[in-house]
């Protein structure tokens, strides 16, 4: 007969992981150990690999448990509709979107930053599952971007666009500092703002341009001598 689980086991290994997130994301992956692990979760070696096989095992269940809620925050029926949502509003979608994803990534900020900078190390059918993931997430991100300019749509630019948002958000850890006097749900308007704003300026690939460039001079004028 097979032994049940300890009271209390799900709970641990949440922590467990939570813990070693917060170490990969401080000193990387490779430099971490499985005894600094037990360490930082107040438990023995042996006791930690009654909750996880290895280190390894650690870093796929942390990037793909945070890829997993991402996806899940960018599904519809899932979302927290926020206060200035409106529907009959084509950029309230994206606007809600950027909101709920830097508000995902205030509370999993490690485990964001796993995500971000560890995938690489994981084995190649892992690291293609998890970016298998990630490219459902960004096909929602380029859905609301279309809403927003529906002439994009299909176009050789909403992908590129999708990709210069994520930029704007997914790298906001290097520079903005817990307990600091911004935080992500003050930053996720301005993001929007700056993001759709210049979203209005993008003209679709292979139209005409707003106004033409004026051509340079082939030399600079040289100034005459008196």
């Amino acid at each position: 007969m097979a032994r049940g689980r300890a009271p209390g086991y799900d709970t641990q290994r949440e922590q467990i992981l939570a813990r070693a997130a917060e170490l990969f994301a401080q000193q990387g992956y490779t430099a971490t150990s499985m005894n600094q692990v037990a360490q930082a979760c107040g438990v023995s070696k042996p006791s930690l690999y009654h909750y996880v096989r290895d280190k390894y095992q650690l870093l796929v269940e942390i990037a793909e448990g945070h890829v997993t809620l991402l996806k899940r925050l960018a599904s519809e029926d899932s979302q927290p509709v926020q206060p200035s949502y409106s529907p009959a509003d084509p950029q309230s979608k994206l606007r809600q979107l950027i909101s709920t994803f830097l508000g995902a990534y205030a509370d999993s900020r490690a485990a964001h930053r796993v995500l971000t900078e560890d995938v690489k190390f994981l084995e190649p059918a892992d690291r293609d599952r998890v970016l298998g993931v990630q490219r459902e997430v960004v096909e929602a991100f380029a859905e609301a971007i279309a809403v927003a300019r529906p002439e994009l749509r299909g176009s050789d630019l909403q992908k590129p666009l999708t990709m210069l948002l994520f930029g704007m958000m997914n790298w906001m850890f290097t520079w903005l500092q817990p307990g600091g006097r911004l935080t992500h749900a003050l930053m996720a308007p301005v993001v929007a703002d700056l993001f759709l704003g210049g979203l209005e300026a993008v003209r679709a690939a292979g139209s005409v341009p707003l106004r033409p460039v004026a051509k340079l001079p082939a030399r600079l004028p040289t100034k005459r001598r008196a």
